[in-house]
């Protein structure tokens, strides 16, 4: 079991939490135009990380002669609980083998 790809999707899913929790942040913000964090599979097909980190352009509303942010508050939580799984998920195949490990351990001795 390789886990540095467990430990490289983490650290992806990682940035993008904190591009979404950005989002979130701004999302009152007049103006703001939200980001996206792109996942593509590591070297070799071996892990996840970040391949870019893009604007979405849309407009926001206009609400009062000013343009409100872009954010939309429901894709944001979306996507926030599918990265929190999906970190979940390597953190429990990291765990998972820790434990295989230390029995395989207790075995030798």
């Amino acid at each position: 079991m390789n886990i540095n790809a467990n430990i490289s999707a983490m650290d992806a899913l990682g940035s993008a939490y904190q591009v979404t929790a950005n989002n979130v942040a701004n999302v009152n913000t007049d103006g703001f135009q939200a980001s996206r964090a792109n996942l593509e599979s590591g070297p070799e097909g071996d892990g996840v990380r970040v391949s870019s980190i893009t604007t979405d352009t849309t407009p926001g509303a206009m609400f009062e002669g000013r343009e409100t942010s872009n954010v939309d508050t429901a894709s944001e939580m979306v996507g926030m609980i599918t990265t929190e799984n999906a970190y979940a998920a390597n953190a429990a195949v990291i765990h998972a083998g820790d434990q295989t490990t230390g029995y395989l351990l207790d075995m030798l001795v």
